[in-house]
């Protein structure tokens, strides 16, 4: 046999090999990795046998004085141990419909069961709010592609505002339309608390910012101390970037915070989530400030914030039964 007919079938094979790997289909890009899957609810946040449960009951506002033309759904959690003889103390949520389920990440009245059965926290009504939100005038019932009800939503100018006006309407509308209800709540500021995630987040410590002699208990996750107000109103308004500067150039308040965010948080025209929560825990603590600031490694999601709720909890109202 001729050397060409035996080097023929090796050149043959070769060729193939090379021509199979440079059409071989790509091997699929890794999944990305799920910085929140570590955060895993606790017992707090599950239901146990024998605890009394509160009472949630939701209600609609159609109108606002403060912010006029957009309604909003809003809600209270009532604990079974209110009586009606003293005055409960007073939490409130921002975006609070998310809070109220006895599923996903927060579970608050579940925890709030739990936590005052047990003594870890006083009796609490809560107070659940969500944004204003105008529906469209021409489809009022309207959805639009993504499912959503065709509209303005108010929450921005009502959570990211550096202002007295949101914590303006807690004051003069919600918290009477509570009380209307047949509720006797606390004026003591020490006995009421504020809570949000995100634009949320700011927005209640803004809220105890404006007003420490009405909130003097803050649980911000993932806020949003960043420059959303400046860029949506090409720097006619302050934004929430300012505030680590305000709180070094203000006396102290009297003001307890428990703060949450992760190093994968946003970067976006706004400013860097995590740096900005960083320079908040700096300025805090560099003021003397009762505060707890845990970063970990989520993305803006609530897993992390919903796992420490009820140990935030526990923290904040410590000094109160």
């Amino acid at each position: 046999m001729s050397p060409l007919r035996t080097l023929l079938p090796c050149l043959l094979v070769g060729l193939t090999t090379v021509v199979s790997a440079q059409t071989a289909a790509p091997k699929a890009a890794a999944p990305a990795k799920d910085w929140n899957a570590q955060y895993v609810l606790g017992p707090d946040s599950q239901e146990k046998a024998g605890v009394p449960k509160g009472v949630v009951t939701k209600f609609r506002l159609d109108d606002s004085k403060t912010f006029p033309g957009y309604g909003r759904e809003w809600a209270l959690y009532v604990p079974s141990q209110y009586d009606g003889k003293k005055e409960a103390c007073l939490m409130v949520f921002q975006d609070g419909m998310g809070y109220i389920g006895p599923k996903g990440n927060w579970r608050v009245a579940t925890v709030f069961d739990n936590l005052i059965a047990e003594g870890k926290m006083p009796v609490t009504i809560a107070l659940f709010i969500n944004p204003g939100f105008a529906p469209d005038k021409n489809n009022p019932t309207g959805k639009g592609k993504d499912g959503k009800p065709l509209g303005k939503s108010n929450r921005s100018f009502e959570y990211d505002n550096v202002t007295d006006k949101y914590v303006t309407f807690l004051l003069e509308e919600m918290i009477p339309l509570a009380e209307s209800k047949g509720y006797k709540l606390s004026k003591d500021p020490k006995r009421r608390g504020i809570a949000g995630a995100s634009s949320g987040g700011i927005c209640a410590f803004n809220a105890a910012w404006q007003r420490p002699d009405a909130f003097s208990k803050v649980f911000t996750t993932i806020g949003s101390f960043t420059n959303i107000r400046g860029v949506i109103s090409n720097g006619k308004e302050v934004g929430g970037d300012q505030f680590p500067r305000m709180v070094m150039e203000s006396p102290k308040k009297d003001i307890r915070v428990y703060s949450q965010d992760g190093t994968h948080d946003l970067t976006n025209q706004f400013g860097v989530w995590p740096e900005a929560n960083q320079k908040m825990a700096d300025a805090w603590k560099a003021k003397g400030y009762d505060y707890q600031f845990v970063m970990g490694e989520g993305t803006h999601d609530g897993r992390h914030g919903g796992m420490l709720f009820p140990d935030a909890m526990k923290w904040l109202w410590r000094d109160v039964r």
